[in-house]
């Protein structure tokens, strides 16, 4: 049987800027056996490892469809992060997993679905938002809203537009420069532009704690149901098998019983959202 505690070395097969400090690595393992019968669900995330420098667990933003190789957006954050910016095309990585949870998916076929996402927010949203356009017909309504702080930090901009001429998306940034003509303010701010009919909705939200707590409070306003709010809480997560206790929250560990919460959940770990 699979060890999924035990890395297995994986080959960088592509390495695109996405912003000043995001790239997307697209990953393949060696083992042609163990990418084959690499399967996944969005929302859960891997360890990525480089010998010497450690690890970091990353969310898997690539669909599920995709089976020849996966991929993951990495913000260059510290030591480890640092040093696969570094990596180019045909270098060694080392990857465990997939670990934790995942998004609801053929739980909430046939219902509208809003998402909201702020900054590398959008990374594990893509894999979710891929995956039911590759159902379209499985759901109803569709909604996506992305803030960024400034046009420069906005990540996955060609998808957005593709997704575009399908779903309805809405864009924002904190900051605006001379070039950007669409909305200023915080992500929050668009939910006063989209038709929410909340009885028969799903919400998903993905960002900096900071944002994830005001945009449900905003989301909760529109008649959301608690159970129906959704997110992820990554960013507490270090060792991904619940051994190190660096994302224990109130009796949970984020790694193993996440990172996927519905906002109920949360209501009763208050320091999650800090």
């Amino acid at each position: 049987m699979e060890n999924s505690y035990i890395p297995n070395s994986a080959v960088i097969n592509e390495v695109r800027n996405l912003t000043y400090d995001t790239k997307l690595f697209k990953l393949q393992f060696k083992d042609k056996n163990i990418q084959k019968n690499f399967d996944y669900k969005p929302g859960q995330f891997v360890e990525i490892g480089v010998f010497g420098y450690g690890e970091a667990p990353i969310s898997i933003t690539s669909s599920p469809s995709t089976k020849d190789y996966f991929e993951l957006c990495i913000k260059n954050m510290g030591n480890v992060t640092n040093k696969l910016h570094q990596m180019k095309k045909n270098d060694m990585v080392y990857v465990r997993g997939p670990y934790g949870n995942s998004f609801p998916f053929d739980e909430v076929k046939n219902k509208d679905i809003l998402f909201v996402a702020g900054g590398i927010g959008l990374a594990p949203l893509r894999s979710l938002i891929n995956e039911m356009l590759a159902h379209r017909n499985e759901f109803g309504k569709i909604q996506a809203l992305y803030g960024a702080r400034t046009p420069e930090d906005m990540i996955f901009t060609d998808e957005l537009e593709e997704w575009s001429k399908r779903i309805k998306v809405l864009t924002t940034v904190d900051k605006g420069d001379f070039r950007w003509k669409g909305n200023v303010g915080v992500v929050g701010t668009l939910l006063t532009n989209i038709k929410a009919e909340t009885e028969n909705a799903v919400a998903f939200v993905c960002g900096p704690p900071i944002m994830i707590k005001f945009v449900i409070q905003d989301i909760v306003k529109l008649g959301f149901r608690d159970e129906n709010i959704i997110t992820t809480l990554e960013r507490k997560m270090q060792c991904g098998i619940g051994k190190c206790g660096h994302c224990n929250i109130g009796g949970k560990y984020v790694c193993t019983d996440g990172p996927v919460f519905t906002y109920k959940q949360i209501k009763e770990l208050p320091e999650a959202l800090q």
